[in-house]
């Protein structure tokens, strides 16, 4: 770092307190900054000249400047000071919030000391820039500079500036180790507007802790809105109670999950129901700059230090920052990695019980990963505890209906619940003819949009037809009996496998209505990653999630996960079929594989499944009686007998091809029975176009 350099200065200063002065005397004598303060034609400050008593060799007209004759004028004068200002104290306010923190954290004299200088040093110029003609000091000549200055035992100065005192372990002074630097960048003080806070007005220690560390504000969701995790906070909440009632060192509890899910309410939650405060680690400044984990890391051992004697909780979210803000492929360790020795005895014997939030857990080192007294996901909430809290943050905006269908979206966080209604409730009254409903729905479905996920939809295209019927239904088992042995058993492994469009999801969806638990439908696009591992993950936490919410898990296009592991040509592909194979055998619920194409799965995995289910195309009967049914639904004629003949006469009829006219019936209205038949058949004929082999030449 180069020597900074300021311009001369002819202003004269405003008064400095008698101790500044007297370090100021101190620097320019014994410790040789006259060098740079004083040159061959005048004063490198003309400023400090008349604060010390130089003056008067400033544009004299009587005496040429004399460089030899000032510095004796200079030695004299710093002993003179040394004689009257010796007894001299740091001014009142900063002396009485320095006596506070004493007695808060256990400060000796001598750390005190050093923390009025490192203040003072910070927060007067004149003091600093005097420091600069010092040059570039390493650790060592930090030392020797301030015992000179304070006038106490180099030894004593070290001890008190060492990793293990308390000025550093609090995070008050910390001696930057890293190369050499001017004196007042080698003495980091908690946060840049602490010097500010500590010598301007008596204060508490929140204060002083400011933009590093603040009182949580209260929260918007309770306990009673995290029943999803239940068996954890079974554990937790009476660990946080003992430890806050008998002072158990080393708590900490380490809580991951995705942006939004609610991790932060939880621990305002957890803090209101065991009737203590929260304090939150920053992870911005007053300026709204982010902090980077080294700083915050110094901010939670001050809070550590500060709240020791309270029944607090200390909250330090976006623990990535320090965990993992590393570079692998660069080889950059992260933040706790570099001062692993420092992590390691803080979780072991923090004061205050600390809980720890992440978006995500993967490169956390384990090393640190087994000093956390528990660790534990926080997913997004299941569909009636989304339920639960969508209606209690939004009563006044969404009616029961649209609840439900906010509801309905797996991967809807509190958080955008909240936020979204928050900005619905600003604007209200200058919302015109949109409705609040409408609005909240446009801000949530932009939210998950953004984020990857499929937006709200009003009409779920996929719900099940009300005339839905599994006797419709071609299949070589008996659908309704087999519904009626899992109501029984609430668990089993199907496999429902044939042609596209024979009912497969439909009858998926049936039976989570027989059941009466949700359905949970993935398709391979919603589990397929890009990245290595990907997709064992994304699986285990389908499962996961599925168990959680108590759902029927309807897997579709199961092929792509569970093709025979003897054609793999990528080790990854084996893995793929491993991890679907082992979490089917694991999960204590309903799991529905549905596949079009049977031929080439993984004989193992064809033996996992308990049951295996043919869909094929409709007989003619069935065909009928679904035409019927829906003419009835749709007020057309009933069919005659003419129509039912042309009807028995279509080959590879589905159920999907005639929701498939169904849906056209909405912009291409159907006026008879027959135009129904007549639709049917172009579906068919598609199916049979796509067969025939087309013309020209081949490889």
């Amino acid at each position: 770092m180069a020597l900074r350099r300021r311009p001369r200065s002819s202003q004269l200063p405003q008064d400095v307190s008698p101790i500044v002065h007297l370090w100021l005397l101190r620097l320019l004598v014994p410790l040789g900054g006259h060098r740079g303060f004083i040159n061959q034609n005048g004063f490198e400050n003309d400023a400090l000249a008349h604060l010390i008593g130089l003056g008067g060799w400033i544009d004299s007209d009587t005496r040429d400047f004399d460089p030899i004759a000032v510095r004796t004028v200079l030695r004299k004068l710093h002993k003179t000071g040394e004689l009257k200002l010796r007894g001299a104290v740091a001014p009142t306010c900063l002396l009485g919030n320095v006596a506070r923190l004493a007695e808060l954290v256990g400060l000796s004299e001598t750390d005190c000391r050093i923390l009025e200088f490192a203040v003072l040093i910070h927060s007067e110029r004149l003091l600093d820039d005097v420091a600069d003609w010092l040059g570039q000091l390493s650790s060592v000549k930090v030392f020797h500079t301030l015992a000179a200055l304070l006038d106490i035992p180099e030894r004593e100065i070290r001890a008190s500036l060492s990793a293990q005192g308390i000025l550093a372990r609090s995070g008050l002074v910390v001696v930057e180790r890293s190369g050499a630097s001017l004196l007042r960048g080698k003495l980091n003080l908690l946060s840049e507007s602490f010097a500010d806070h500590i010598s301007t007005a008596d204060t508490d220690p929140v204060t002083l802790l400011q933009d590093t560390v603040a009182l949580g504000a209260p929260g918007q969701l309770g306990i009673a809105d995290y029943a999803h995790i239940a068996p954890s906070l079974t554990v937790l909440r009476p660990y946080l109670k003992h430890a806050l009632g008998s002072g158990r060192k080393g708590v900490n509890v380490f809580i991951h999950g995705d942006p939004g899910t609610g991790k932060s309410q939880l621990a305002k939650a957890l803090a209101a129901e065991l009737g203590c405060e929260l304090f939150e680690v920053a992870s911005e400044d007053g300026d709204g700059d982010p902090v980077n984990g080294e700083r915050r890391l110094r901010a939670f051992r001050a809070a550590q230090s500060f709240f020791s004697q309270r029944r607090a909780l200390i909250l330090f979210d976006e623990a990535e920052d320090v965990f993992n803000d590393g570079d692998s492929f660069f080889g950059r360790k992260s933040t706790a990695q570099t001062r692993k020795a420092w992590i390691n005895h803080m979780l072991e014997a923090n004061p205050v019980p600390a809980l720890w939030l992440s978006n995500a857990i993967e490169g956390l080192d384990p090393a640190f990963l087994r000093r956390f007294d528990m660790v534990f996901e926080l997913p997004v909430p299941p569909k009636r505890q989304r339920e639960r809290i969508i209606q209690a943050a939004c009563s006044d905006l969404l009616d029961t209906a649209g609840v439900a269908r906010l509801a309905e979206t797996e991967a809807l966080a509190p958080a955008v619940v909240t936020r979204a209604a928050s900005v619905v409730r600003a604007i209200r009254d200058e919302l015109g003819e949109t409705s609040p409903a409408a609005a909240l729905e446009l801000l949530v479905g932009n939210t998950l949009e953004a984020q990857g996920h499929t937006a709200i939809r009003k009409d779920d295209p996929n719900r099940l037809p009300e005339i839905y019927d599994p006797a419709i239904i071609q299949s070589d088992s008996d659908l309704s009996q087999v519904a009626a042995g899992l109501m029984r058993t609430k668990s089993g492994r199907l496999c429902l496998y044939g042609p596209p469009g024979t009912g497969k999801t439909a009858y998926g969806r049936w039976l989570a209505e027989q059941l009466g638990v949700p359905l949970m439908v993935k398709r391979a696009s919603d589990l397929m990653s890009k990245w290595v591992g990907g997709n064992e993950k994304n699986i285990a936490r389908v499962f996961k999630q599925a168990e959680q919410e108590g759902a029927v898990l309807l897997i579709d296009e199961v092929d792509s996960f569970l093709q025979d592991r003897r054609d793999a040509r990528q080790s990854w592909e084996v893995t793929l079929v491993n991890e679907m194979l082992t979490q089917m055998e694991a999960f204590p619920g309903v799991v529905i594989a549905s596949t079009n194409l049977m031929e080439g799965l993984d004989q193992a995995a064809l033996r996992r499944f308990d049951l295996k289910v043919e869909f094929g195309f409709l007989k003619p009967e069935q065909a009928e009686e679904l035409l019927r049914r829906h003419c009835l639904q749709l007020a057309l004629p009933t069919p005659q007998d003419a129509d039912l003949t042309e009807l028995r006469g279509l080959r590879n009829l589905t159920p999907g091809d005639f929701a498939a006219v169904v849906r056209q019936n909405r912009f291409r209205p159907l006026t008879s029975s027959g135009a129904f038949v007549v639709a049917l058949e172009a579906e068919c004929a598609i199916k049979e176009d796509q067969k025939k082999p087309t013309i020209g030449f081949h490889q």
